[in-house]
């Protein structure tokens, strides 16, 4: 199927989101730091790419990364990218899918954690389909 990278700090979380997508068939690396997740995502391109926004470094780090995927790498630019992360409940400032925009926040969708496994195996099929 897909080789899909998670760049998430939450061991727990990011175990049972890859659980969920390798028993569809992908294939699931998942790497706990940003700047480390863009190395791997150079050296090998994901077919999608999932990435939460806080990390312990930079509670906005996910954006940043966002930006890079599209704006350092024209093999990364048409990589979709699922924001899917807690910001809301730590920061309820209401980032949602209204705020995708090719400049400040470009993904190609948006979930809040906690996610329901289900949706979130839907969303992945669907951005892996367009």
């Amino acid at each position: 199927m897909a080789y899909i990278t998670i760049v998430d700090d939450d061991e727990d979380f990011t175990s049972a989101v890859a659980a969920a997508l390798a028993a569809d068939g992908h294939e699931v690396d998942v790497e706990p730091e940003p700047a480390a997740a863009m190395e791997k995502m150079a050296a090998r391109n994901p077919d999608l790419a999932i990435l939460d926004v806080m990390f312990p470094e930079d509670a906005s780090a996910g954006f940043a990364l966002a930006r890079d995927i599209r704006q350092r790498s024209d093999a990364l630019k048409s990589v979709p990218i699922l924001m899917l992360t807690a910001v809301n409940q730590k920061f309820p400032l209401g980032f949602g899918a209204q705020d995708i925009d090719d400049d400040w926040m470009p993904v190609s969708d948006f979930l809040e954690k906690p996610v329901d496994l289900t949706v979130l195996r839907q969303r992945v099929k669907k951005l892996l389909t367009k």
